[in-house]
């Protein structure tokens, strides 16, 4: 199978399990990133021809079941090595130019650790005259310059957002926390844009404040904190009770995570159960049938609502110690470079660690 057909593919399964909208694969897709450390990739794609590619294979699938597609950037490596305001959004604007061509239905601001490129970020996507939406990969403690979640959701509102939230970084009830703080503080601001939340679908309650990518598991072993279908449920009804409308997944989101969130708010979504759903009954009912009738026991959601999975691995810690390296934009050892990162570096690097 082609990478093409195994995109269509992979975005398909999520349309089939209730996912209203199509986002374009295009997470770090800008020029200044193909380049950084090594990236070979540039020398064969630019950032728009990626862009395109993503936006044609997005299309092809919403129009499959009459779903959005949307466009979205990221932050830039650019922006993290101290680059101007006009660099910065110069990359933003080559991918945002692809995304009106290929006439997204609207853009998409997510991933930003830091309210000030998130800000420049909103400015570009707003000069189409698009809605935008607008997501930080924060916690309840705000950005990694110390500004607080609060703030945040005021900035990216006053920005011109039409969405606020977050995603990315932690878990569906950590998100929340922060969902809660930003809520309070657009209320008391007299803002009142919708909200959004994509966590990720790993359990994070270790995790510091610049989330999963310092706790140890990252990126290659965070398979044992995989959220439950179970999980994603309450985090459905919960965002829904809060208010929020625009409620999905970041890294680690399957597409039955998905199909739980729509199965949860069926009554909500019209009573239209999503296609991924017609073979399935929902809180384990099929398990009526089962030969065994233990198993049949767990045939109700209130078993399912009780569930705590053990992990069965007998030498796991209940928790990790995150990396604590204390370093945001502007830091040195966060200048960026063309070059490939050296073995010399790496093992810089591991000497800072075990100090």
């Amino acid at each position: 199978m082609s990478i093409l057909k195994q995109c269509v593919s992979y975005i398909e399964n999520f349309l089939r399990a209730g996912a209203d909208v199509m986002q374009a694969l295009t997470f770090y897709a800008s020029d200044d990133k193909l380049e950084n450390r090594g990236n070979k990739a540039h020398a064969t794609y630019s950032g728009a021809a990626i862009n395109e590619a993503a936006c044609k294979i997005a299309r092809e699938v919403a129009d499959e079941g009459d779903a959005l597609v949307l466009g979205g950037i990221c932050q830039t490596p650019s922006y993290l090595s101290g680059k101007s305001k006009a660099e910065v959004q110069n990359e933003f604007r080559k991918q945002v130019q692809v995304f009106v061509t290929n006439k997204v239905d609207f853009l998409l601001a997510e991933y930003f650790e830091h309210i000030e490129e998130m800000e420049w970020a909103i400015e570009v996507c707003k000069e189409p005259g698009m809605p935008v939406v607008a997501s930080m990969c924060i916690g309840a403690e705000g950005d990694l310059h110390g500004t607080s979640a609060g703030d945040c959701a005021v900035r990216m509102a006053k920005a011109g957002a039409d969405v606020v939230g977050i995603n990315c970084h932690f878990d569906p009830q950590v998100c929340l926390e922060g969902m809660r703080v930003m809520k309070k503080a657009l209320d008391d601001a007299g803002l009142h844009p919708h909200m959004i939340v994509q966590p990720l679908g790993y359990h994070t309650p270790d995790a510091t404040k610049q989330g999963f990518i310092d706790l140890p598991e990252f990126p290659f072993a965070l398979e044992p904190r995989t959220c439950t279908r179970w999980d994603m449920h309450k985090f459905a009804r919960d965002a829904y009770d809060m208010g929020i409308r625009y409620i999905g997944g970041c890294c680690g989101f399957e597409a039955y995570h998905i199909r739980a969130c729509a199965e949860e708010l069926l009554a909500e979504r019209g009573g239209v159960l999503p296609a991924g759903s017609e073979k399935h009954v929902m809180w384990g009912g099929g398990l009526a049938m089962h030969t065994k009738p233990w198993v049949r026991a767990r045939a109700s959601r209130d078993y399912w609502e009780k569930i705590n999975p053990a992990s069965g691995r007998p030498y796991s810690a209940g928790c990790s110690n995150s990396s604590r390296w204390g370093v945001t934009a502007g830091d040195k050892i966060l200048q960026q470079k063309k070059e490939a990162t050296t073995i010399e570096e790496i093992k810089n690097l591991q000497e800072h660690v075990d100090k």
